[in-house]
């Protein structure tokens, strides 16, 4: 129960706090070019909460469904307007500051990225050493000569002092067809050269594993076999597992680490297996049970218990990154730019069916990743705005009609033939608009519920 109460109040200070900074770059815009604000309002719906400020004409409200936002500002086409109000009516302003007005909503949600990846950046950030763990036989990896113990350095230029640099740092670089080089230091202090064929990326699909399809998995000392977590109304807990648990056998067989535990677990999908383990000193014996799921097209077995991993590990993988005002800046600014590239390049591969449909994701999902981070701390949590807030300005310059990139194409078509396309035709475009975002919304919901039902 609380791990749902911290997902659905996560998604909503998400969703709040974006929609708050979208909608305000709108409104900033449209009062310094002049254009009168009647209403900015968070949440659509009733009324929760309204007030206005002495001598301002806008009405500030919340509203009571809080999955989005709106300014509504003076427009003819909307309702009628007064003479001596007419020269600030959106639709009166010159071609220039109604694209900036809308235009406004987008860039602000960059900006907000480029802020919190730039305070992040200044502030430090944690990430695990860059170390290369093993690698499969007949792998793009390993044809490119990659081996267990490998330190990245850095990524077609790109320096790489964390694991997760590495990740980003090969989608952003190895988006085209072109060969990437990555500069690795052995065991030894020697300093080699693997190059990866760029015809053999361009063929996986990005994502979260890729760097898992490439062959290169970060290097993992052996965590011992004691649970950290127990997830309720799942096997582990029904069978009696608890916190600190450690298991000593399976079936007769020893386990020595988490990993074997987890290969024992997901080849026993719905068999009975015997745990022998370790409580306080005390050996116990405890029949389990895993559960069936879909992973990957195969069937598994999961029990619904969490790994507990030693402070000292951690301690031993963990590097410390900081960057100066200067470098954050550059490196914020990269990072938005390579969340846009790749976010562009998932969304065209999804269209020509190169890339999983898994990649989309509703409200469901949102929530689930929101919760996720922020039980890792405000860092995560603030990280993951950032990464939304890319999301979210991004898809609103789509050249949809109804998002904020359809209004902008009507504007750059006004522009090309010297007047306004007719009413008819853009509530038509609006109409198209509306039943493309309501399909795209129950896919995503389609994907997220399947994936909860495994």
């Amino acid at each position: 129960m609380l791990e749902l109460l911290l997902k659905i109040g996560a998604f909503l200070v998400a969703i709040i706090v974006l929609v708050t900074v979208h909608e305000f770059g709108h409104f900033w815009v449209a009062r310094r070019v002049g254009v009168k604000v009647l209403r900015f309002s968070i949440g659509f719906g009733r009324p929760l909460l309204s007030w206005r400020r002495r001598g301002d004409p806008t009405e500030y409200m919340i509203a009571a469904i809080p999955l989005g936002g709106y300014v509504k500002m003076l427009d003819e086409r909307e309702e009628p307007v007064a003479d001596a109000e007419l020269k600030w009516a959106f639709n009166r302003q010159s071609l220039w500051k109604r694209s900036a007005i809308v235009a406004a909503g987008p860039a602000a949600n960059f900006l907000f990225a480029l802020v919190i990846y730039w305070l992040l950046l200044m502030a430090g950030q944690s990430g695990l050493k860059p170390e290369v763990g093993e690698v499969p036989q007949a792998s793009i990896a390993a044809e490119a000569g990659f081996q267990s113990g490998d330190m990245v350095l850095d990524v077609g230029g790109r320096a790489t002092p964390t694991w997760g640099d590495v990740w980003m740092a090969t989608l952003a670089e190895g988006m085209g067809d072109d060969d990437l080089s990555i500069r690795v230091r052995r065991p030894d202090g020697s300093e080699q050269e693997r190059v990866l064929d760029g015809n053999l990326l361009a063929e996986l699909e990005p994502g979260r594993g890729f760097l898992e399809a490439i062959g290169l998995q970060r290097a993992s000392p052996p965590v011992p076999p004691v649970i950290g977590e127990v997830l309720d109304g799942k096997p582990a807990s029904a069978a009696g597992l608890e916190t600190g648990d450690r298991v000593l056998r399976i079936d007769g067989v020893e386990i020595d680490d988490w990993q074997q535990l987890v290969s024992a677990i997901q080849s026993s999908p719905g068999k009975e297996l015997e745990l022998v383990i370790d409580r306080d000193g005390t050996q116990r014996t405890l029949v389990i049970q895993p559960e069936t799921v879909e992973a990957d097209g195969e069937r598994v077995g999961r029990i619904g218990a969490g790994v507990r991993y030693p402070d000292e590990l951690w301690a031993e993988q963990e590097v410390w990154v900081r960057y100066g005002p200067l470098e954050a800046a550059v490196e914020a600014t990269r990072r938005v730019i390579d969340v846009s590239l790749l976010t562009l390049q998932i969304v065209g591969k999804m269209l020509i069916g190169a890339a999983s449909v898994d990649n989309i994701s509703s409200p469901i999902g949102i929530a689930d990743t929101a919760g996720q981070t922020a039980s890792y701390g405000l860092a995560s949590f603030v990280q993951f705005l950032a990464l939304l807030s890319v999301s979210l300005g991004l898809i609103n310059l789509f050249p949809i009609p109804v998002l904020d990139g359809g209004h902008l194409l009507y504007f750059a078509i006004e522009g090309v033939i010297g007047r306004p396309l007719s009413e008819a035709v853009q509530q038509q475009g609006q109409r198209v608009g509306i039943v493309l975002l309501i399909s795209l919304m129950t896919l995503a919901f389609y994907v997220d519920i399947a994936r909860l039902l495994g």
